[in-house]
């Protein structure tokens, strides 16, 4: 279980000083944005797809200093029915394909949001259905819009080489929690399991430990990543928030550091069980807490995670240079 982290979160620095930064925090391997709603600030996409050169050197860069690429990340909204749906399919082609040069095995992505019918543009998350209509609308989404995409994208993922893809249970999307995952992989293939992000769960009112039990093998990647619930504020208005993430003091949850929302027993029990339930991969960070800046988010999330981890590290030396 190798500590990782997204490398979005040090998109300030340049590739080389994140590989170094990564190194001293005692960071083992690394998550590449690629684009759509990354910014894909350590990766160029086309530059790499393009050069078999450039591609060494991104390697070399990476595996002189001891790390390894864990997964490419492609996240966005190819279900959505415009011009902007259509380039996040085409990241998301690229990204299968430069992991396949690359020796990648895995790709986290999201499994998408469809619009609200086929007359449509807007997508459209239906969280609460209680009319035929509703029914109805879910029903085309997932059967004339998801099944038949992730058909086509599993076999353009193999023929590019890649072993898996991770789906992030992100709400805003048909796969948002395990039941929706084995939806899409029972009807596709069992190359599609979860990118595990325990924190989703948290503000959608679930037990990331129950879910990772439940998801067992399914289990392809697994995100660090912390909330809380806000004392106060959730007791009035409930857990549903549409507030935008930068008004943190006033939302009813928010994503923080590693172990600011919940203890380091927590932690150290939901690590375990995700061992347990057979999962030995990377446990990459993801930080995305507005209340410290990101390295300090980054050292501190380090801290926890090294010590919940059913395992031993060895100190490595920092690098000066």
């Amino acid at each position: 279980m190798k500590t990782g982290l997204v490398t979005d979160i040090l998109d300030y620095m340049t590739f080389e000083e994140m590989l170094d930064t990564c190194v001293n925090q005692g960071i083992e391997t690394l998550e590449f944005g690629c684009g759509n709603w990354s910014n894909a600030p350590h990766v160029d996409l086309d530059g790499l797809l393009e050069s078999a050169p450039k591609r060494q050197e991104f390697l070399d860069e990476i595996q002189k200093r001891g790390l390894e690429i864990a997964a490419l990340n492609c996240s966005g909204n190819q279900l959505e029915p415009t011009e902007r749906g259509e380039a996040h399919k085409a990241v998301v082609e690229k990204t299968f394909k430069l992991a396949g040069l690359l020796g990648v095995e895995t790709v986290v992505m999201m499994s998408g949001c469809p619009s609200g019918g086929p007359d449509d543009v807007t997508p459209n998350w239906i969280t609460h259905p209680i009319l035929p209509p509703h029914f109805e609308t879910l029903d085309w989404q997932w059967n004339e819009v998801a099944f038949p995409y992730w058909e086509k994208a599993v076999k353009v993922a193999k023929e590019y080489g890649v072993k898996k893809i991770a789906i992030e249970n992100l709400g805003f999307n048909l796969v948002h929690n395990p039941e929706t995952l084995f939806k899409l992989r029972n009807e596709i293939d069992n190359m599609i399991g979860m990118n595990f992000d325990p924190s989703h769960l948290f503000w959608m009112g679930g037990d990331p430990i129950a879910a990772a039990r439940e998801l067992g093998h399914a289990m392809y990647h697994v995100h660090a990543k912390d909330v809380r619930i806000e004392r106060g504020v959730n007791d009035i208005h409930g857990l549903i928030d549409v507030k935008p993430m930068e008004r943190f003091t006033t939302r009813s949850w928010n994503y923080v550091a590693l172990g600011h929302g919940h203890d380091i027993g927590f932690w150290k029990e939901f690590f375990t069980v995700v061992k347990m339930s057979g999962y030995e991969g990377p446990i990459v960070l993801e930080m995305e807490d507005l209340t410290m800046d990101p390295f300090t988010g980054v050292e501190k999330s380090m801290n926890v995670l090294k010590e919940s981890l059913p395992r031993t590290f060895k100190e490595k030396e920092l690098i000066t240079n």
